[in-house]
């Protein structure tokens, strides 16, 4: 069996995967974030262990481990890690959506003007690098002190290997790779103060990048195994649903929304803030777009409205639908990247009258967060072209009613399979597979076996009155944020 490790922003998954792909058990356990400023985004990479051991014991507790053969790790990407020279955390981490680094964004362009030509990306607030640049002005003895800067996922690995190790879609979302050559740029560092032997080395996902700690493996009760590169969340949610091949897309809808297609080598199309990332896959690449808020919005909007919970805010939108509402949400609640790469953009309701209901409100939240992948969609497609269908992967995807409005604003089925509320944990797992699967020659038939598409559950096809219905609203939908945006 094969172990997959999820370090996610809301909480750490994990799940154990059979010789024959199918997900034999799970266990989670919650984070939380801090925002102590506005634009700040915060965890303290001490919970991220604490969590992962807590999800490991309770996997451990239920489950023997003692046949699992390697063990691959997802995660958040972007956040910055900063370890001392006796490897102690020197702050606490600033998380993919922290927005504070903008203005450090402007004078790394202005000192790297190449840096589109060697990242394939545009420089946004998002990014590790920038973040470095924000603490060496704002916190320069931190900045004097850093021994290593790690993503996310990888300082697990550090905890649980001692190496410092990365891989080629995680490293993407840096802006310190060469994303054609999927190496580290040294003129990227050295535009940020920092050195390669401060950074990770590179892996591919499937590669081995060292072995479990003998403690840990006695805390877990179980053997002393590989562990894997693996891939940022979003690569390895793809590679767990079989997203490998040209133009395959998929659709998250987690913490944030993310339209993500492979494409045909390594394209860029910063001027659409699209990402252009290397895949976990060896020499695969993918395009992507991404808003900051997607099933957060949801969350928030049922504590906004005092619902139970998000189930029963669901049905209750359901169960009354109006399509006359002329509630509009605009879903920035973190600022925006696809495709306005405005850190300050701001959430907004708009249209609201004394008949509107707090159900109104939910809908409109569901509505804008759909509008906006939207906006992400046709960004991807400027730049290549997209399968026939998209599968989609995250917690928000449990959600049926979400799953057809989206197809209904897209004007494109969605499919959830298998898996879909375990994608990156699922495609670690199976980076993991692919390891031990993939020696002696036998990649690709591995590659074909391990990450095939899993079975699908339901396809969610496309309503043409209601994708006619909501033609006008999406184009009010964003007439809005441009009206409002200088305010």
């Amino acid at each position: 069996m094969y172990l997959g490790i999820d370090l996610g922003t809301s909480g750490v998954k994990v799940i154990l995967l059979t010789q024959d792909g199918q997900v034999k058990a799970t266990q989670s356990s919650p984070l939380s974030v801090s925002r102590p400023q506005e634009l700040w985004s915060e965890q303290d990479p001490e919970s991220w262990w604490q969590a992962t051991d807590n999800a490991m014991l309770a996997l451990a507790k239920e489950h023997s481990l003692r046949d699992v053969k390697a063990v691959g790790l997802s995660g958040q990407m972007h956040g910055a890690t900063l370890l001392g020279q006796q490897n102690q955390i020197l702050r606490p981490a600033m998380l993919w959506n922290d927005g504070r680094s903008y203005a450090e964004c402007n004078a790394l362009q202005n000192h790297c003007p190449e840096a589109q030509s060697i990242t394939g990306n545009l420089i946004m607030p998002g990014f590790t690098a920038p973040k470095l640049l924000w603490v060496k002005q704002h916190e320069p003895d931190v900045f004097a002190q850093i021994h290593k800067v790690l993503l996310p996922k990888d300082y697990l690995r550090f905890r649980m290997t001692g190496d410092f190790a990365t891989d080629v879609s995680d490293a993407s979302g840096t802006l310190w790779l060469d994303m054609e050559q999927r190496c580290w740029s040294e003129r990227m560092l050295q535009a940020t103060g920092l050195s390669i032997e401060q950074m990770p080395k590179v892996f591919e996902g499937s590669e081995i990048t060292g072995e479990l700690h003998k403690d840990i493996a006695q805390r877990w009760k179980m053997p002393i195994v590989p562990i894997v590169a693996g891939g940022g969340d979003n690569a390895a949610g793809a590679v767990g649903m079989g997203i490998i091949k040209e133009q395959q897309t998929m659709l998250s809808l987690g913490t944030s929304g993310v339209i993500f297609s492979v494409s045909d080598g390594f394209t860029a199309n910063p001027e659409a803030a699209l990402h252009s990332f290397g895949h976990a896959i060896p020499n695969t690449w993918h395009t992507m777009s991404v808003i900051l808020s997607a099933a957060s919005c949801l969350n928030w909007v049922v504590k906004l409205t005092q619902y139970a919970s998000v189930e029963i805010a669901l049905a209750a939108v359901e169960n009354n639908q109006k399509s006359s509402s002329s509630v509009i949400f605009l879903p920035y609640l973190s600022g925006e990247r696809t495709p306005h790469n405005d850190a300050n953009a701001k959430g907004v309701f708009w249209g609201m009258t004394h008949e509107t209901t707090p159900t109104d409100l939910v809908a409109a939240v569901l509505e804008g967060v759909s509008f906006a992948l939207l906006d992400g969609l046709d960004a991807v497609r400027s730049a290549q072209p997209i399968s026939d269908s998209i599968d989609v992967i995250g917690g928000g995807a449990k959600s049926q009613y979400w799953l057809q409005l989206l197809a209904d604003v897209c004007n494109v089925p969605m499919a959830y399979r298998e898996g879909g509320d375990v994608g990156p944990a699922l495609g670690a797992a199976r980076l993991a597979a692919l390891s031990i699967q993939g020696r002696g020659g036998s990649y690709d038939t591995a590659l074909h076996d391990i990450c095939s598409k899993p079975e699908l559950v339901k396809m969610y096809q496309p309503n043409p009155k209601k994708t006619a219905l909501y033609l006008d609203k999406k184009e009010r939908f964003q007439s809005l944020y441009q009206r409002i945006k200088g305010l």
